[in-house]
């Protein structure tokens, strides 16, 4: 990575401010999902290791620059301080001269985390005195949010017009794998496309196409494809505005984009429904496609087999319904087996390969939905961009 990463700084004495991304699920004031958190602990123990002072800031939710305190990343103190086990202090808020105050007293080894970042509308405008406001707080920025970093806020671009700005190791290791994926990957290179639209994925698909073997699709976004080639796919998820593209898709791609052969069918959107399994070509009106079938799940297996690199974006059905889970759990259950460097990026298909318990089986697992989303299609992400090289 051609960017500043923490061990880059001495850091002793010195008060560093990090973006992390505690944007954790809520559910009646406690954290049901800790993973962001401890995601950013590898960088926070070696800041205070290195004998520095930390002032951690973040956002959480959307409460659209209004002070609410459902919203508050109290809980997020107390659970950091329990993983750390130490006490973090919680500043009252997010700039002003009494968290200035409590951030400048701050001893070596001590954590200070700022009230929520959004709830200032200068945080999403990128508002240059803001961000100001923010750097002040610290001597060095360390940026760990790769899960906001394809967005230019205050937290996580304008700060680093003020204060020398490197990454963390969470940002490193995003970067060293997704990286790898849309750079120089080693071959056969399979990419997996699943999610409900077509239109999210576009940009990836026309980065990777010159890049990868294979693309498998699967999802709602099959459907839009199978349209584009005039087949009957009932009362299934489509959209009908990029039918032109998906159908230029499948000209450029030829054989190296595949489609499901088979597809799991339903007569409505729901758990109990009656289904079926049918082959593409045969599903009647009134049905809906909700999840791939089992042939497709056996041909997608034959080509992972082989593949040296895999990167996966987008569930292959509605596997939020248990019975529609089925392809997407095979799919992770197949990339857990595999001798391969597999890429998860981030959101559902994250979501997906924890609930199939084979997270820890597979190379890495992407933090950042939107962002990952971003950097497969070949985007520069500000948040990045704006750290400093080496």
């Amino acid at each position: 990575m051609d960017k500043k990463t923490v061990r880059d700084i001495n850091l002793k004495g010195k008060r560093v401010l990090m973006r992390a991304d505690f944007n954790v699920p809520l559910k009646d004031g406690a954290i049901t999902d800790d993973t962001r958190i401890r995601a950013a602990l590898p960088t926070i123990t070696y800041i205070l290791d290195q004998g520095a002072a930390l002032v951690l800031m973040s956002h959480l939710g959307r409460p659209k620059g209004e002070r609410k305190p459902e919203l508050s990343l109290k809980p997020v103190a107390e659970r950091l301080g329990a993983l750390l086990d130490k006490p973090v202090k919680m500043a009252p808020d997010t700039i002003g001269p009494e968290v200035e105050a409590l951030a400048k007293a701050l001893q070596p080894g001590e954590v200070l985390l700022l009230e929520n970042t959004r709830y200032y509308k200068e945080e999403k405008k990128n508002n240059p005195e803001f961000a100001a406001q923010l750097a002040a707080l610290g001597e060095v920025f360390v940026n760990d949010a790769f899960g906001t970093a394809h967005r230019a806020h205050a937290s996580t671009e304008g700060v680093t017009h003020y204060l020398e700005a490197a990454a963390g190791f969470l940002i490193e290791k995003e970067i060293d794998f997704l990286g790898r994926a849309t750079g120089a990957p080693e071959h056969p290179y399979v990419v997996i496309l699943g999610g409900a639209k077509v239109s999210d994925k576009i940009g990836v698909i026309e980065n990777l196409l010159g890049k990868a073997d294979k693309i498998l699709i699967g999802g709602g976004m099959a459907n839009t494809f199978f349209k584009a080639q005039k087949l009957e796919i009932g009362d299934s998820l489509v959209e009908d505005d990029v039918l032109d593209t998906a159908k230029r898709l499948l000209d450029e791609a030829g054989e190296k984009m595949v489609l499901p052969g088979d597809v799991v069918i339903a007569d409505a959107f729901d758990n109990d429904a009656t289904q079926q399994t049918v082959p593409v070509d045969k599903v009647p009106a009134g049905w809906r496609i909700l999840d791939i079938g089992p042939d497709t799940v056996a041909c997608y297996k034959a080509i992972l087999e082989s593949a040296k690199t895999v990167v996966w974006n987008g569930p292959m059905g509605v596997f939020e319904i248990p019975n529609f889970a089925k392809g997407t759990f095979a799919v992770a259950e197949i990339l857990a087996g595999i001798d391969a460097v597999t890429v998860i990026g981030g959101g559902d298909s994250a979501s997906a390969v924890k609930k199939a318990g084979v997270a820890d089986k597979v190379s890495h697992v992407s933090t950042g939905g939107g962002a990952s989303l971003e950097f497969l299609e070949g985007k520069t992400l500000p948040g990045i961009a704006a750290l400093q090289d080496k």
